[in-house]
């Protein structure tokens, strides 16, 4: 599932907007038994936010660009998405001539992808904590694109990741980048800290609250050697060209078009 970041007055490095305003940062110490068990629950704002995820800046022209830029040719593989949404990075793979897998959390999610992709369709409910219904060295790659930073411990997910992929296989990771959350986190935030922050969105007229974990760099790498990956590449990629005609004034102070948002990843399954 693909989740939108916010930014840290200021500094030009960070990402290029302020938090949108259906974005509304909540405190841990309000958040009671209810809540959390609800917590990441897509349903009911799917429709409002597949709707944001298809034109906004750091998903269409930010990082599903850098995604697809980092799988490269695709035709032939077989690849899976997972955390897939409602289904618009499997269809660019699609286009490009992969056989795209996908599988997510949410069913209302499913069901938006399964009407762009159409009803043939591979598309399943699964949560990437849980055992994953695929076999063994199924797949060549797969794309987690912006879902691990919903988890708190990577070891059980990145365990499964690695053995549905073929020997050599790659994993391609995108998640919040743990400096840009350093930065928005206030006075006193740890970056060497795990630590879980949470937003309340509202789309399409619903609300959801959803929890992020954010960890240091380090621990990244760590839990993806652990898991059997070698890092081949880390990537802090500019947008999409097109970014900066279609929101000149984001781009204004920023004459490289960087900035922190997003922090990608490719592993290789040794």
């Amino acid at each position: 599932m693909t989740s939108t970041p916010k930014s840290s007055a200021g500094q030009t490095d960070t990402p290029p907007s302020n938090t949108p305003s259906w974005i509304r940062p909540v405190a841990e110490d309000s958040i009671g038994p209810a809540e959390r068990a609800a917590l990441n629950d897509y349903d009911g704002i799917a429709e409002g936010y597949s709707a944001e995820n298809e034109t906004s800046l750091l998903n269409a022209y930010y990082e599903r660009p850098a995604m697809l830029d980092l799988a490269g040719d695709v035709a032939g593989r077989r690849i899976l998405d997972a955390g897939c949404g409602s289904g618009p990075l499997s269809a660019a793979l699609r286009d490009r001539g992969a056989v795209v897998t996908g599988f997510d959390s949410s069913a209302k999610m499913l069901e938006l992808a399964r009407r762009r992709l159409g009803d043939d369709a591979d598309l399943r409910v699964a949560d990437l904590r849980d055992p994953l219904p695929f076999p063994d060295a199924v797949f060549d790659d797969v794309v987690a694109s912006l879902v691990l930073h919903y988890l708190e411990d990577w070891t059980a997910p990145l365990a499964e990741l690695r053995r549905v992929l073929t020997p050599g296989g790659r994993l391609i990771v995108s998640v919040n980048h743990p400096f840009a959350d350093y930065l928005s986190g206030g006075p006193g935030t740890n970056y060497f800290a795990t630590r879980q922050t949470f937003d309340e969105w509202t789309l399409g007229g619903n609300t959801a609250l959803l929890g992020f974990w954010s960890r240091p760099l380090h621990a990244m790498a760590d839990a993806f050697t652990a898991a059997g990956f070698r890092i081949v590449t880390i990537s802090e990629p500019p947008p999409a060209p097109a970014a900066r005609e279609l929101f000149p004034d984001v781009f204004a102070d920023r004459p490289s078009g960087a900035f922190l948002c997003f922090l990608f990843f490719v592993l290789q399954a040794d």
